[in-house]
């Protein structure tokens, strides 16, 4: 999962404190009843449909289920799911490894995992991990990627001069510019900063061949809307994002876990792109319903 939607610094962080959709501001609550399962979720779409999904899934194996959900961000919810406020929550493997420690430098998938069971605290835990991922990607119009044979990252280098366009901060940070030409190999980068966060500006960009590639985060639905062939990344620069139930121990049970790796399972990076489109585009469809669609698909409830 992107930086942008999670770690997005000390403003939301604050404004996540004084939430109080769907529940209220578990901060001020008390411990959730013994033999309720109180979900969360922090406050954009993606989140809320998966939190919805675990809710109702749950729900199908007759397990009691509250909903906290758009709580905030991760400085809000994490201690709250520490001290039993909210007991379960979807996140993202790498941006809540870094959380934990932010000296982690672990990229790859299984890296990852194994270093956040290592990170976490001793009442949390995670449940198996969904091939579905939600992060920062490397992205071509599919035009020049058959034209000059543009599948990974490391073919960049192809186009002699890479022209990229990207928020402000990809043009530092180590998966942006700088990994960019290290791991990858690029001698000589364009940057060029569009603070959009992939949006249609940053499309513009790329359609119109004002730059190359630009970094758009994987689950947008843009990506499908523009036929945008999103570059493969053997090196692992991008460090992994899978969804990933975290719980508090306390809340974890056989029938818990069972419902909650089946539909991890299921979850897949094209079911986020859909479900975040049907919500956040013309149907403006309720996360609630869509993720009854997507169980009942799937064959969960």
């Amino acid at each position: 999962m992107s930086v942008h939607k999670i770690g997005i610094g000390a403003a939301l962080a604050a404004a996540a404190l004084t939430l109080t959709a769907c529940g209220g501001d578990p901060t001020e609550a008390g411990a959730s009843d013994s033999d309720t399962i109180v979900v969360g979720s922090a406050d954009f779409t993606e989140a809320e449909i998966v939190a919805e999904i675990y809710a109702q899934a749950l729900e199908a194996k007759d397990v009691k289920v509250e909903k906290k959900l758009r709580i905030g961000a991760r400085e809000a919810y994490i201690p709250a799911l520490e001290g039993g406020e909210i007991d379960l929550i979807p996140e993202y493997t790498g941006n809540l490894l870094l959380y934990f420690d932010k000296n982690a430098t672990a990229t790859e998938p299984g890296a990852v995992e194994d270093a956040l069971d290592d990170a976490l605290p001793g009442e949390l835990e995670t449940l198996e991990p969904a091939p579905a991922e939600d992060k920062d990607s490397y992205n071509v119009t599919r035009e020049l990627s058959e034209s000059e044979g543009i599948t990974s990252i490391g073919d960049l280098a192809k186009l002699g001069t890479v022209k990229v366009g990207a928020n402000p901060e990809f043009e530092t940070r180590p998966y942006g510019v700088p990994g960019l030409k290290k791991v990858y190999g690029a001698k000589d980068v364009e940057f060029t900063p569009i603070s959009d966060a992939g949006g249609p500006a940053t499309i513009k960009a790329l359609k119109d061949g004002d730059v190359d590639v630009a970094n758009i985060y994987s689950t947008t639905p843009s990506i499908k809307a523009n036929d945008l062939v999103t570059l493969e990344d053997p090196e692992n620069l991008i460090a992994a994002q899978n969804i990933i139930p975290l719980i508090n121990d306390a809340k974890s049970s056989d029938v818990v876990e069972d419902a909650l790796d089946a539909v991890s399972a299921e979850l897949t990076t094209e079911d986020l792109i859909e479900l975040n489109g049907r919500v956040d585009g013309d149907e403006k469809a309720s996360a609630a319903t869509v993720a009854k669609e997507w169980l009942e698909e799937k064959g969960l409830i």
